[in-house]
């Protein structure tokens, strides 16, 4: 089922402001890490939100997320008080972690070569074959 506008204006405004709001929260306590935030995904009843983040170096991925998962009602809190003129209620916020940038990057290897190469390895084939 495709978004409505009403939703799609929804995750715009969440995505914005949460970013905003994670970005301050990584400046004040994590040196070296970017969080941003990927994409938003409204419920049709607009009741939850997904939000699914992207974190450098991502292998601090799952810690941040589960660090974000356990503030989840600090961070509601925060960003209810940026949208209090645009929403009337801040849906339940739910965080992912966006793996796209590593899915990216081994793409990248494997057309540079830096990948196992099936021409002179022609046993990996075996391993991506679908049964």
């Amino acid at each position: 089922m495709e978004e409505t506008n009403r939703q799609k204006k929804i995750a715009g405004v969440i995505q914005k402001d949460l970013a905003e709001v994670l970005q301050a929260d990584a400046r004040n306590g994590l040196r070296g890490v970017i969080i941003s935030v990927s994409k938003v995904n409204v419920t049709a009843d607009l009741g939850q939100a997904k939000a699914y983040l992207s974190v450098f170096p991502s292998e601090k991925r799952a810690e941040i997320i589960k660090a974000v998962n356990a503030n989840v009602v600090g961070i509601r809190h925060e960003l209810a008080q940026r949208t209090k003129h645009q929403l009337r209620r801040m849906p339940n916020l739910l965080f992912f972690g966006d793996d796209s940038l590593d899915y990216i990057e081994n793409i990248d290897d494997s057309l540079k070569g830096k990948d196992v190469n099936p021409i002179y390895n022609p046993e990996i084939l075996d391993k991506r074959k679908k049964s």
